[in-house]
């Protein structure tokens, strides 16, 4: 491009000199003996057959007066120096071009600056459609990464169906049609910039590139849309295929367990009891689950006591690390029943020393350790200061039929329990005088939100057994 704009304005310092010396020529004296002169305009710098001399002095002879040697200005190749540099302005003389020349100036000064200017922006051109090139090469890698990634595949948790292959084989034959468009692009470009150098009006090329393009993007953004729609489609399908998985898993589960605790005609979770027909230090039950921390609780079970038995023993006790007397119920031979928490003491005004069956509940709070003991329903005692502002603390071991002096064992069979255990239940928080009544005359049953009376918690050990009863059945029988 450059040597192209060089070329044009020696052209125009050219056609002054050439012009002026032309003019000059036949104003000499002999104009017999001069060659005629150079055609006017742009024919004079092709160079005619041979060079023109300068003009005679005056007054000498024509035969006598030896030719000067030419001066050299250009060869037959447009404006190809060879012994000169292009003339400057000062080196033309002060004559005025002809008005036929001037306009041949301006004409070509004008074509000049239109090349140029058509130049500039075929460059721009192509800068911008290589921008654009890059950028949907870089959303093609994109999008291959995504199908790539995005393969067929099964759900690990059913035997559903597989993703469809026929979406994928066409979302691959567009990327390919796709990338061969954009190679027969680039492989254009350098035939755009040779034709760029060209004096020519801005081609079309470009406008019909650009809407090329932007059809082009259109399709793939249109491809990878369609693409993202499906995957949230499969997304949601195999959510809603893992948690129907899931339920029949856990209804599966159930069954098993019950199948390997009873027979088959077993009565529902709920309706067990724990049985330790003798008093020792090996027959007990043991509560699967882990309490939190609890800053309050409500603890309600059902209790029969065997005839003959001194004393009801230990109906449940929760031990954790580096304290075994955490939480106890106790009733030890003659003694009231005692509550201990924490290794602190209140008795309790209960008894269940008939052999009949008795709903007791006891309710307590660490906010100035604030209990209360119901039995069958009614308000027995209450009491403050036991273990105030002690929270429970978490992840021990509750065991049902037996008092805990270590965690989770040695077991005192003085202390043991000797009789029937059922519902029991435990709530982090203190119920109300209506709830506790509710649950004993069976009229409102309450399962316990942290600790509820099922199967599947409870695993009788050493002898003491699970069976099948309903405690309100039971109780109205009796």
């Amino acid at each position: 491009m450059l040597a192209f704009l060089a070329a044009v304005i020696c052209i125009i310092a050219s056609v002054p000199l050439a012009a002026s010396r032309a003019r000059a020529l036949p104003a000499a004296d002999n104009a017999s003996a001069a060659p005629p002169g150079p055609q006017r305009g742009l024919s004079a710098l092709h160079g005619a057959g041979g060079s023109a001399g300068p003009p005679e002095r005056p007054g000498a002879p024509a035969a006598s007066a030896p030719p000067l040697p030419p001066l050299p200005l250009f060869g037959r190749f447009l404006c190809t120096p060879l012994a000169a540099a292009c003339p400057s302005g000062a080196a033309q003389g002060d004559a005025a071009p002809a008005p036929g020349e001037r306009e041949e100036l301006l004409l070509l000064q004008s074509a000049a600056e239109q090349l140029r200017r058509t130049a500039l922006e075929q460059e721009e051109r192509i800068r911008a459609d290589r921008d654009l090139i890059r950028e949907l090469t870089g959303k093609l890698g994109r999008c291959e990464g995504g199908l790539q990634g995005a393969g067929p595949r099964r759900d690990t948790m059913a035997d559903g169906p597989a993703d469809p292959p026929g979406l994928f084989l066409e979302l691959e034959d567009a990327v390919r049609a796709l990338r061969d468009r954009i190679d027969r692009i680039e492989q254009e470009l350098p035939a755009r910039v040779n034709f760029s150098a060209a004096p020519a009006p801005a081609p079309a090329v470009p406008t019909a590139l650009h809407s090329k393009m932007d059809k082009l993007e259109g399709q793939l953004l249109a491809k990878v849309l369609a693409l993202e729609k499906e995957r949230a489609a499969l997304s949601h399908s195999s959510h809603q295929q893992r948690q129907e998985v899931e339920k029949e898993l856990d209804a599966l589960q159930g069954r098993i367990a019950g199948l390997e605790h009873g027979s088959s005609a077993y009565s529902p979770p709920d309706a067990f009891k724990i049985s330790i027909p003798i008093r020792n230090n090996y027959m007990y039950a043991r509560v699967r689950k882990a309490l939190p921390e609890l800053y309050a609780f409500t603890v309600c079970v059902w209790l029969r006591s065997r005839p003959g038995s001194a004393g009801q023993g230990t109906p449940f006790s929760y031990s954790v690390p580096g304290q075994a007397n955490e939480i106890v119920l106790l009733e030890a031979g003659p003694e009231p029943m005692e509550l201990l928490i924490n290794d602190k003491v209140a008795q309790l005004p209960l008894s269940l020393k008939d052999n009949s069956w008795h709903h007791i509940c006891i309710a307590w709070t660490t906010r100035d350790g604030l209990w209360s003991a119901y039995q069958d329903g009614e308000l027995r005692g209450s009491g403050e200061n036991l273990a105030a502002w002690h929270p429970i603390k978490p992840h021990g071991i509750l065991i049902l039929g037996q008092e805990q002096d270590a965690l989770g064992g040695r077991f005192d069979a003085t202390q043991a329990f000797v009789g029937d255990i059922a519902q029991f239940n435990l709530w982090d928080h203190a119920l109300t005088s209506a709830q506790v009544l509710g649950i004993a005359n069976c009229t409102g049953p309450l399962p316990g939100n942290v600790l509820p009376w099922e199967d599947r918690l409870v695993e009788a050990f050493g002898g003491a057994t699970k069976t099948a009863f309903d405690v309100c059945k039971g109780r109205a029988r009796a």
